[in-house]
C-alpha cells in the first residue's frame, strides 16, 4: 500500500511542474541577464570616488565613502526596491574616533514568505597598504568593487521577479577596519526577527590570475565554517556525542552551492568548497553573521593576485602594485555574478529547510523527524556516509511517504522480515514528520532534511546534528 502512494504523491509534485519553465530554466534565465559591459562600467565609477576609505569624507559629493555609498543606494533605489541606510557609530583599533559607518541596503520583499530572507553582500571600503591611509588613492578595483558591483548587478537582473522569499542586497562599510558593516547589517537582520537562511557574501571576486601568474578561469572558492561558531560552547558535548563537526548550516549552503554549480554547467564554474571560515587568518563580513547565528559563506576567487590587493600604488623593479581595474577578469568575475544570482532565485524560491533530529541509538533502523513547517508541502531526506563530502543519498520528494532505494551494505544480508530499501514517514505526537531508514544505522551515516515547494524549489539540507538548525542557537531552558 506504501509504496503505490509514495509514487502518487510523487507524480502528484512533478506534476505541478510540467507547464512551466523548470527551476534550472528559471535560474538561467535570470544569470543570463548579467551583463559583463555593465560590471565593468560600475567598477570603473567606484574607482572614480578616489579612495573609499571608511574614514575617508563622508561630505564630498564626489570622492571617499559618503559619496560612494550615496552612489550605492542610488543604484538600488532606482531599480524600484526600497532602500534604507543601516547605519552605526562605532570606534574602535582601526577607528580611533567616533565614525559613522553605514551601509546601503536594497530590500526585494518576498511575495510568500517575507520574513525568509536570503542576503547578498560585498564591501564597498577599499584601502592601501597602511590600514589607517584614509587620504591616499584607493582603487579598490576588485577588493571590494568586485563583490560590490555583483551585489548592484544582481539587484538589476532580478529585478521586477516575483519571489517567495525576500532578497537583500547588501553593499557594505567598514570591512577593512574590523568587519563593522556585517555586524552593523547583521544586528539590523536580527532587530528585524528576520530568519535569514544564507548570506552569501562576495568579498574578492574578480581576478582569474594571482601574482605568481598562476591562472584558473573555471573555479570559485567558497568558504564556511564546520562546526557552528554561536552556540559552541553550549553545543560542545552533545557535537562530540552525536556529530556536528562537518555539518553546520553554513557547511550546508557550501554543499548547496556546489550542487547548485554542476546542475548548472552553462555558467562554466566549479564551486571549491573550502573548509573553513574564511583564508588562512583572515576575515570577511560574512564572519558577523556566522556571530548572530545566521548561515554564512564567502564567494572569492581560485587565485588571489597579492600584488593587487592591499597594495599602494606604485612600480618597484618593474613590477606594479594596486589594486586596479586593469588587474580584473571581468568574464569571470560575470560568472560569479551569475553563479550569485541562480543561487539567490534557488534559495528565495524554496522554503526554509526544517530542524531534522536523527535517532537509532543501539538499533539497526534510523529515525529522522522534524516539525513540519507552514505551507510546505513536501520534504526529502538525505543522507551520507560520515567520511564524505557530499550527500551522495536521498527520498524522493513526497509529502507522506518517502521510497529511499537503499540497498544493504557491501557483505551484508538483508532481513527478510524487514526491507532495507524502504523508509515510511508520517505524521507523529505533537505534528511531528518522521522518517524510518529500515537497516541504515545511525552510527555511519549523516543524515539531513531539505524541504521542497509545489514548484520543486529544494532548500538546501538541514543536518540532523546538534547545531545543525538554520537558525540562531537557543540552549533549551532548564528546569
Amino acid at each position: 500500500m506504501l509504496k503505490p502512494l509514495a509514487l502518487t504523491l510523487s507524480a502528484a509534485l512533478l506534476s505541478s511542474t510540467t507547464t512551466a519553465a523548470t527551476p534550472e530554466q528559471q535560474m538561467m534565465a535570470a544569470a543570463n541577464k548579467v551583463s559583463e559591459a555593465r560590471l565593468r562600467a560600475d567598477v570603473a565609477k567606484l574607482v572614480g570616488f578616489g579612495t573609499r576609505h571608511t574614514l575617508s569624507s563622508q561630505t564630498d559629493p564626489r570622492r571617499g565613502i559618503g559619496a560612494s555609498v550615496r552612489w550605492a543606494e542610488a543604484e538600488l533605489k532606482a531599480l524600484g526596491l526600497q532602500t534604507l541606510q543601516t547605519c552605526d557609530t562605532v570606534t574602535g583599533r582601526r577607528v580611533p574616533q567616533p565614525t559613522r559607518v553605514c551601509n546601503a541596503v536594497g530590500i526585494q520583499r518576498g511575495t510568500e514568505r517575507p520574513n525568509d530572507v536570503v542576503i547578498i553582500t560585498g564591501h564597498i571600503d577599499s584601502r592601501v597598504t597602511d590600514v589607517m591611509d584614509f587620504t591616499s588613492d584607493a582603487p579598490g578595483a576588485n577588493d571590494d568593487g568586485s563583490g560590490t558591483v555583483a551585489v548592484l548587478e544582481a539587484a538589476r537582473a532580478l529585478r521586477g521577479g516575483k519571489f517567495g522569499g525576500t532578497i537583500v542586497y547588501g553593499v557594505l562599510s567598514g570591512e577593512e577596519q574590523g568587519l563593522l558593516g556585517g555586524k552593523i547589517l547583521s544586528d539590523y537582520a536580527k532587530a528585524q526577527g528576520w530568519n535569514v537562511v544564507a548570506n552569501l557574501n562576495n568579498d574578492i571576486i574578480g581576478n582569474s590570475c594571482g601574482s605568481d601568474r598562476v591562472c584558473d578561469v573555471r573555479t570559485v572558492r567558497v568558504f564556511s565554517e564546520g562546526p557552528r561558531w554561536q552556540g559552541r560552547e553550549a553545543l560542545a558535548a552533545s557535537q562530540r556525542s552525536l556529530g556536528g563537526e562537518n555539518d553546520s548550516p553554513s557547511r550546508n549552503i557550501s554543499r548547496f552551492l556546489d550542487r547548485l554549480a554542476e546542475r548548472l554547467p552553462q555558467i562554466g564554474l566549479d564551486v571549491r568548497q573550502v573548509w573553513r571560515n574564511d583564508r588562512f587568518g583572515r576575515g570577511g563580513d560574512h564572519t558577523e553573521f556566522l556571530n548572530a547565528g545566521f548561515p554564512a559563506v564567502r564567494f572569492s576567487v581560485a587565485v588571489e593576485d597579492y600584488d593587487h590587493q592591499h597594495q599602494d600604488l606604485r612600480t618597484e623593479n618593474g613590477r606594479k602594485f594596486g589594486d586596479t581595474i586593469d588587474e580584473m577578469d571581468f568574464p569571470y568575475l560575470a560568472k560569479v555574478t551569475r553563479l550569485n544570482v541562480a543561487a539567490l532565485v534557488a534559495i528565495a524560491n524554496a522554503p526554509p529547510p526544517p530542524a531534522p533530529v536523527a535517532q537509532g541509538a543501539v538499533s539497526t533502523d534510523t529515525t529522522v523527524n522534524w516539525a513540519p513547517l507552514a505551507g510546505v508541502p513536501a520534504y526529502k531526506v538525505h543522507w551520507r556516509r560520515t567520511d564524505e563530502n557530499n550527500w551522495t543519498k536521498s527520498s524522493t520528494a513526497v509529502s507522506d511517504v518517502v521510497v529511499t532505494n537503499e540497498a544493504p551494505p557491501a557483505g551484508a544480508s538483508a532481513n527478510p522480515n524487514r526491507p532495507s530499501n524502504t523508509a515510511t514517514m508520517g505524521r507523529v505526537e505533537g505534528a511531528q514528520k518522521q522518517s524510518v531508514l529500515k537497516g541504515i544505522r545511525v552510527d555511519d551515516w549523516v543524515f539531513g532534511v531539505s524541504s521542497v515547494s509545489k514548484d520543486g524549489w529544494e532548500s538546501p539540507v538541514a543536518s540532523a546534528v546538534p547545531g545543525g538548525a538554520f537558525k540562531p542557537y537557543v540552549a533549551p531552558e532548564t528546569k
